[in-house]
């Protein structure tokens, strides 16, 4: 049985060039396929393989001093999702752009937002109904499936973000509860720290992201439409019915779909339909 496993550590790491050199012998070892990346600041990854496979992985990553606690997070796929192996040292796990800036402890990254569970989070919006979700994704993530109501950054890159916090768009937030939120919570951990840093007062994350509160609530809860993910599948839905909200960029029609651009100069990606081959106009348009 092939399985993909999603995790992430903030700790930090005096010689990341020698845990990239581990990860990769061991993950290659069992014949795993996706991305790691580790940094100064911790370990991000997403590996797809066989079920035993990844246990091993699993227990090895756990035996590393920085690394016992790690929370995988199981979901369906496996190798073939990924077209390789890649494990790389950067200078950040997610890439902000301010790797100066982010503080980090044994206790993982320091004065982010207040962690809320999917339960949490519910509790916290009847409580407080001016509460606002603040997308910690990009435009075309959050295209296909966002909370009900977020706010969504005009970002393309990760490394937007910092520019968009300082633009001063967001001003008449930083005195509301803001719950900030990405795909499995590692971006969240960041951004939700950048914010506290540039005065927003009252700021959350979803612990575990959107991955962990879709298996908690399903299509039932706050969550409307597919969730992008970065590897071949493109998108996962949590239970049949899910919305679609996306608009393709080529005809118009409603999807659920991210594609590859089909200018090969391009790396952009497009929401459209299957039937459809989105090109970087359609997007300008």
């Amino acid at each position: 049985m092939q399985k993909v496993i999603l995790f992430y550590k903030f700790t930090p790491l005096a010689d990341p060039e020698a845990v990239r050199m581990w990860q990769f012998d061991l993950a290659d070892a069992l014949a795993l396929r996706g991305r790691v990346i580790v940094s100064p600041h911790g370990i991000n990854g997403t590996l797809g393989g066989e079920m035993g496979a990844l246990k091993r992985y699993v227990r090895r990553l756990k035996e590393y001093p920085g690394f016992r606690g790690t929370e995988i997070k199981w979901s369906a796929g496996g190798a073939e999702d990924f077209p390789r192996l890649t494990v790389k040292a950067r200078d950040e796990i997610v890439t902000f752009g301010v790797p100066d800036e982010l503080v980090v402890d044994d206790g993982g990254v320091v004065g982010g937002g207040l962690r809320l569970s999917p339960g949490e989070l519910h509790r916290l919006v009847a409580e407080k109904p001016e509460t606002v979700f603040f997308d910690g994704r990009n435009r075309v993530e959050a295209s296909v499936g966002r909370f009900r109501g977020a706010v969504v950054p005009d970002v393309d890159h990760t490394r937007d973000f910092v520019g968009e916090l300082e633009s001063g768009k967001y001003d008449h937030l930083t005195d509301k509860p803001v719950v900030t939120y990405c795909t499995g919570g590692i971006r969240c951990e960041v951004l939700s720290a950048l914010m506290v840093n540039r005065g927003f007062r009252e700021v959350y994350q979803l612990d575990g992201g959107v991955v962990r509160y879709g298996e908690t609530f399903g299509n039932g809860g706050l969550w409307e439409g597919s969730l992008y993910v970065f590897d071949r599948r493109g998108v996962v839905d949590f239970g049949e019915g899910a919305a679609v909200i996306g608009v393709c960029s080529v005809c118009g029609d409603p999807t659920r779909y991210v594609g590859d651009c089909a200018d090969v100069a391009c790396k952009a990606q497009l929401v459209a339909c299957r039937d459809c081959t989105p090109r970087c106009v359609a997007h300008a348009a």
